[in-house]
């Protein structure tokens, strides 16, 4: 953390001064943002679900990194998404900074860009991203009566986007309202709740955590309701992305059409 705070410092009367050349992410959803910013070479490190950066070690999952290979790539940067499955004492194994990227709102991801924008001497490129993601937020239309939406993380055991998920905002943002009793990211659930709720839409996705979902319509008491299902790529619905703003563009326009619909 030290050095992290120099080279904020050195950045602001030196913008050349430093940026950082070994990165080890962790953190799946921040690729996203250095390949957008153009620094995807400074990557070194990945973990085993992250293809975008084919020249990058695979270190692990992002539930159990294995320290060594970090450590053999001697990187001087991890990004983590929580220090809950990379502790402090792992940490101080490695002699690299650690930012953590976990962004629950469409406007924290945007923070986000900015911060990755400076330390990789790349502002120029964020400032012009967060303008054009700005620009779309601008372009999503308001509804009058928010349709109830449920996103479904896995089939069995039955979970369930919580309040603290990236799934909330992204569907706010649509005009939607997510149901959501928990105040966690994912949160195990009943389904007969559920299905008492009768959700406008239901949106299930389908990736590493939920390989092969049954479709809704084909399961046992789904007929009872009157959502409708929407399939989703786990992998870029779920992770807190520039493609989150697109969701929520796609969804504001499924959305109207329902209200058109229930009119």
């Amino acid at each position: 953390m030290y050095r992290f705070l120099l080279i904020l410092v050195a950045l602001v009367f030196n913008p050349s001064a430093y940026a950082y050349q070994r990165i080890v992410l962790l953190a799946p959803a921040a690729g996203d943002i250095f390949n957008k910013l153009g620094a995807q070479d400074s990557i070194v490190g990945v973990t085993r679900n992250n293809f975008d950066f084919p020249n990058a070690l695979k270190i692990g999952s992002h539930i159990k990194p294995n320290v060594e290979l970090i450590k053999g790539l001697d990187p001087d940067l991890i990004i983590i998404s929580s220090n809950r499955f990379f502790s402090q004492q792992m940490a101080s194994v490695i002699d690299a900074d650690t930012l953590t990227y976990n962004p629950e709102t469409l406007e924290e991801i945007l923070s986000e860009i900015n911060r990755y924008g400076a330390i990789l001497e790349k502002q120029t490129q964020a400032d012009e991203l967060v303008a054009q993601l700005t620009q779309l937020l601008t372009e999503l239309k308001p509804i009058a009566v928010p349709p109830k939406v449920v996103y479904e993380v896995t089939e069995n055991p039955y979970i369930i986007a919580g309040k603290q998920s990236i799934i909330k905002s992204i569907i706010e943002h649509a005009g939607g309202k997510l149901f959501a009793p928990s105040n966690r990211k994912i949160a195990k659930f009943n389904i007969e709740s559920v299905l008492m709720e009768n959700p406008d839409f239901y949106i299930y996705q389908q990736g590493p955590m939920n390989k092969v979902p049954t479709p809704p319509a084909d399961r046992k008491n789904f007929s009872l309701i009157d959502s409708q299902f929407i399939k989703v790529d786990q992998l870029s619905f779920s992770r807190a992305t520039t493609d989150s703003f697109y969701h929520a563009m796609e969804l504001n326009k499924r959305f109207i059409a329902h209200n058109k619909l229930s009119d």
